[in-house]
């Protein structure tokens, strides 16, 4: 019940992030609000759930990851309370901060680092990787579903009279409600879903120890590398290069990207039958290293339909190192642990993918237009290397 009760709620909060993903710019534009009003209520969210995976890695598992999760939840619908008002630049930046808005469209949120320390200790160590894969299938589903239903508040101004403002007002208030009932939901937890370790008793703080500290260290430094890539290759950014080099349309944009996020949705279960098969490093290695191949060849593309089959061929195999890369840190450290390094690896993630994202128009403008495409293919490759030396003897305990 509990795996069903937390797939449930991500799949509400993935929902409503993948809507916030494509509208959120829109939606300020129309209320008036500027480019750089809209890129520092954007950032302030970011800062936000920055903010939140800290709080949660140090603290979640003393406060209680129900009420933990619980909490979040709430501030989140907060959040879109505060977008459907509408308020001042001030008040919106402090609404997008306290209410953690993300504007990427990809649950990457301090519920997201949360839950993945919370579902391994639910099941087997067998069941592990293939939970996770199912978990993260429900997010990327939900994210593409999230996506189309950007084209609401249109529908609803054009069937129903409704005027644009007060249907994206309606939007938000549903992206509130949708959160709330995730804290519902997160209330109905089992005292299973919890961990008892030892603390600290100055700071209240889990012990961890110095082997995990070390390890958690190391793959931390790697997964930056490959944020750091990946922030080169934002959906903003890739529709952005398919519009200027082959002039594709916002229709034709739209139903790539809803494939593209098709396809990531399926690799997750692929991922986790290789992973069986072949193991979990061998499995983030040997399926991102062609990932990237493919799209250092986009830009080279003579034609637009050739770059759709790379970037689709990208896409089917870039996403089957997320519930291998969770199954393998979770397998590294102790059950008590589990909060603290997956905290720990997806804030570093956050904060690399943000700033390789800040970079990328630079390297577009003073490089060459295909420049973040084939930067981020390359340190991804890097990241590859670096991870199959480092940890092809480290193995779990399922692969020993």
């Amino acid at each position: 019940m509990d795996l069903l009760l937390i797939n449930v709620a991500a799949l509400l909060r993935s929902l409503s992030i993948g809507l916030t993903g494509v509208v959120l710019g829109l939606y300020l534009a129309r209320a008036g609000f500027s480019a750089v009003d809209i890129g520092l209520v954007i950032g302030a969210g970011l800062a936000g759930s920055a903010l939140a995976t800290v709080i949660v890695t140090l603290c979640a598992d003393h406060l209680g990851r129900r009420r933990t999760l619980a909490a979040l939840s709430v501030l989140t619908a907060a959040g879109g309370v505060g977008l459907a008002l509408a308020p001042g630049l001030a008040l919106l930046l402090a609404v997008a901060f306290l209410g953690m808005l993300n504007g990427m469209g990809t649950d990457r949120s301090a519920s997201f680092a949360l839950e993945q320390a919370m579902i391994p200790g639910l099941v087997s160590i067998e069941r592990r990787t293939w939970t996770l894969a199912r978990y993260n299938l429900v997010l990327d589903a939900a994210g593409a579903l999230g996506a189309l239903a950007a084209a609401l508040p249109l529908w609803v101004e054009r069937t129903l009279g409704l005027p644009l403002p007060s249907a994206y007002r309606a939007l938000f208030f549903g992206y509130a409600a949708a959160n709330l009932a995730t804290a519902l939901f997160y209330a109905f937890l089992s005292s299973g879903v919890e961990v008892h370790s030892s603390q600290d008793p100055a700071s209240m703080r889990p012990i961890i120890t110095s082997a995990t500290k070390k390890v958690v260290g190391k793959i931390t430094a790697l997964f930056s590398i490959d944020a750091f890539g990946g922030g080169f290759l934002t959906d903003a950014l890739v529709a952005y290069w398919f519009f200027r080099r082959f002039g594709a349309t916002e229709a034709k944009l739209g139903v790539l990207f809803f494939v593209i996020r098709v396809l990531n949705a399926g690799s997750h279960l692929g991922a986790a039958w290789l992973a069986r098969r072949i193991g979990l490093v061998n499995t983030m290695v040997f399926t991102h290293l062609p990932s990237s191949l493919c799209l250092i060849a986009v830009p080279f593309a003579p034609t637009l339909p050739v770059a759709v089959v790379l970037l689709l061929l990208r896409e089917a195999l870039v996403e089957m190192d997320v519930p291998t890369r969770q199954s393998y840190v979770a397998a590294l450290v102790q059950p008590f642990e589990r909060t603290f390094a997956s905290g720990v690896t997806n804030l570093a993630r956050n904060l690399f993918w943000a700033l390789g994202s800040s970079l990328s128009g630079f390297f577009m403008r003073g490089v060459s237009f295909g420049a973040p495409l084939v930067i981020g293919g390359s340190l991804k490759i890097a990241y590859d290397i670096l991870l199959y030396r480092s940890f092809r003897r480290v193995r779990p305990p399922e692969e020993r």
